[in-house]
């Protein structure tokens, strides 16, 4: 949602055609640069022992799952060199409905996730909603280095890549944020960046002391122009996104505490049951509620909720309802409905 309204053809040429992008799980199924391979496959080489922290009853798990379905392994990976396959494909296959609706019900499912986290096999395509599965040896092009990278070269990697997307950072909020849970000696790791001057320890005022946080050498200029030529935009946030993932830091920095609601029975939710963050420049100021009605090609607005701390600017509402027609549009809709759930001060400018 934050690219706003792409074209899903341009994204299907760079996942499918050119393969400049592949799908794996960081800690989410997530859209990644093949060019940064080798440290995936850093992980991949490792799994289960990659995992670490909060992952590793999973690790204990994998571990044992594996070794109990050797020869379905063997016969999965046997029957993907014939061709992809949906999960339905394979001859082992007996659908089952999950009992939490989230980890995959049956053993082929299970598998697949487990060669997927192992790198043998990728999602190499899409039929209506569900991943077409192949073999990565088949699938990536030759371009794509294969090198494994060290334990100790990922973890230096992964957490300057972290330090950088999020400014300014403690150990605990790169450990959760790439690549969550998949550290093992983390704080030898920042020590030792510390020490060769890639990044620096840095303090915030009123932010207290209890973990040392840190910036990239990259971004020391950052610091004092950081507000310079700064022009806010709106942007609806996905659940999912890396910005608001950690919830104590989006708690922390912007006053905002959001929950997934959609995992929550229905009268325990509060604002609705997949609710965007609304972002305007650097302030999350709201929340918005909706659907997409197919068949009268509509954008249902259900909700709508202001932040207590939302500046009284009468250019919020309008760019609302200019970033909910351009969402629209992106899902090739003809209107925007509102309901009556909107805040006051918005309501002459969205109806």
């Amino acid at each position: 949602s934050r690219l706003g309204n792409f074209r899903i053809a341009d994204l299907q040429k760079l996942l499918w055609d050119e393969k400049k992008l592949f799908e794996y799980w960081t800690p989410i199924a997530s859209l990644v640069l093949t060019e940064d391979y080798p440290i995936y496959n850093s992980l991949m080489k490792r799994y289960p022992g990659s995992l670490s922290g909060s992952w590793k009853s999973h690790e204990t798990r994998a571990r044992k799952f594996l070794a109990d379905h050797r020869q379905l392994r063997t016969k999965v990976l046997n029957q993907l060199k014939k061709g992809p396959l949906q999960v339905g494909g394979f001859a082992e296959h007996l659908p089952k409905k999950s009992l939490d609706g989230w980890t995959p019900a049956s053993t082929v499912s299970r598998m697949l996730f487990h060669l997927h986290m192992t790198g043998d096999i990728m999602v190499v395509g899409h039929q209506g909603n569900q991943n077409l599965w192949g073999l990565t040896d088949t699938f990536l092009p030759d371009w794509v280095e294969r090198k494994e990278v060290s334990e100790e070269e990922y973890e230096r990697q992964a957490a300057q890549r972290a330090i950088l997307a999020l400014g300014i950072s403690t150990a605990s909020e790169i450990n959760y944020y790439f690549v969550r849970g998949r550290y093992k000696n983390l704080k030898t790791t920042l020590a030792k960046l510390v020490e060769e001057g890639e990044i620096h320890r840095i303090d915030i005022d009123g932010m207290g002391k209890k973990e040392e946080r840190y910036v990239h050498s990259k971004d020391l200029s950052l610091l004092q122009s950081v507000s310079k030529d700064f022009e806010p935009r709106m942007s609806f946030i996905a659940p999912f996104d890396n910005l608001i993932a950690g919830r104590q830091r989006t708690n922390r920095l912007f006053g905002f505490d959001y929950v997934h609601e959609q995992f929550l029975p229905k009268e325990k939710r509060r604002y609705g049951t997949y609710v965007l963050p609304i972002l305007w420049g650097e302030e999350l100021i709201g929340r918005a509620d909706m659907r997409l009605d197919k068949q009268s090609q509509t954008l249902e607005i259900i909700s709508l909720h202001a932040q207590p701390s939302t500046p009284d600017d009468k250019e919020i509402p309008s760019k609302i309802k200019e970033t909910m027609e351009q969402f629209g549009e992106f899902l090739g809709t003809r209107q925007v409905a509102y309901s009556s759930r909107v805040p006051r001060a918005w309501r002459s400018a969205l109806h």
